[in-house]
């Protein structure tokens, strides 16, 4: 089993940045795709970003390709999203989640595990 928690969510200035931490307890880390999904207020869940268990393979949402890079790091049982160039449309709740799967990693139904949560918020 694995327990998520995210932190470094806040408020911030459009064109600014923040980085999101997704930090992982429990045993096996690395045999899990990682995974980051948003919900906004009356939207559905959407996906924002995965990474495989080696990091080797990254997938990113098209709303923020070019402006979020996810990154982990094993040792530290630990997900990074750096987010820049943000924009109001990117105000949401950010979760983790952990899948052992390694396809459709878009697909929120097939992460296992999921954290709380923490809030984004993007001021224009």
């Amino acid at each position: 089993q694995v327990q998520l928690v995210e932190s470094g969510g806040g408020l911030v200035q459009a064109g600014g940045s923040l980085r999101l931490s997704c930090a992982a307890s429990g045993r096996s880390f690395s045999s899990y795709t990682i995974g980051w999904f948003r919900q906004a207020p009356g939207k559905e869940r959407e996906f924002v970003a995965a990474i495989s268990r080696s990091g080797s393979n990254i997938y990113y949402g098209d709303s923020v390709k070019g402006r979020f890079t996810i990154s982990r790091d094993n040792g530290k049982n630990t997900v990074y999203l750096q987010m820049n160039s943000m924009k109001p449309e990117d105000t949401a709740v950010y979760c983790c989640g952990a899948q052992s799967g390694t396809w459709y990693y878009y697909m929120s139904s097939l992460y296992e595990y999921w954290g709380q949560g923490t809030q984004v918020t993007v001021s224009s």
